[in-house]
């Protein structure tokens, strides 16, 4: 469930990205990504659970098109890695290609649909690293919103997108919601 539909008191305020802009943007990630890998022969793509994997998914199929030669996208699921919710114990146990692909030694890209404080890349980070030890680690990001609490930088980014803290960015990637957009909405009182 989206956060827009889990929590009544929203209200949308516009619509920032249309599936073609969506579509545009990806296409330029791809080449950006294309051009800062020198290729993509040794590159990665691996998609943040929920709306980061459709994300991988598609960059990854664009990139293949570009370059004529498939590109590996994996799963990363992170919900025993975040550090604002309580959990018992030690660290999560990892089970051996859980994400679906081979990182050690590669150059992976860590996919997410929206940049906001940075807490979901440390615990992507984390997450990745106990599948193996990648050559290099770069994140891209649909939206960037701002409001950072962590020292994170995206190197790929769709569009900056500065926002309140009661505003917040919901994509919806037909994938997974059956609708195509991006919106911003604002939490009402």
């Amino acid at each position: 469930m989206s956060e827009a539909e889990s929590k009544p008191s929203l209200r949308i305020k516009g619509r920032l990205m249309s599936a073609s802009e969506v579509e545009r943007t990806l296409v330029r990630l791809a080449h950006e990504i294309v051009e800062k890998s020198n290729g993509s022969t040794n590159l990665a793509l691996v998609g943040i659970k929920r709306r980061g994997v459709p994300l991988a998914e598609r960059l990854g199929r664009l990139i293949s098109g570009i370059e004529k030669r498939t590109v590996d996208t994996g799963v990363l699921d992170i919900q025993f890695y975040r550090d604002d919710l309580t959990t018992a114990d030690v660290r999560p146990v990892v089970t051996p290609g859980a994400i679906g692909i081979d990182i050690e030694g590669r150059d992976v890209v860590i996919c997410d649909d929206v940049l906001y404080t940075g807490r979901t890349v440390r615990a992507a980070l984390d997450a990745l690293f106990d599948h193996g030890r990648p050559q290099r680690v770069q994140l891209a990001v649909l939206i960037d919103r701002g409001h950072r609490e962590l020292p994170i930088e995206a190197t790929y980014i769709g569009k900056h997108v500065p926002t309140s803290s009661r505003e917040i960015i919901e994509v919806k990637f037909q994938e997974v919601d059956n609708d195509e957009q991006v919106l911003l909405v604002e939490r009402v009182d």
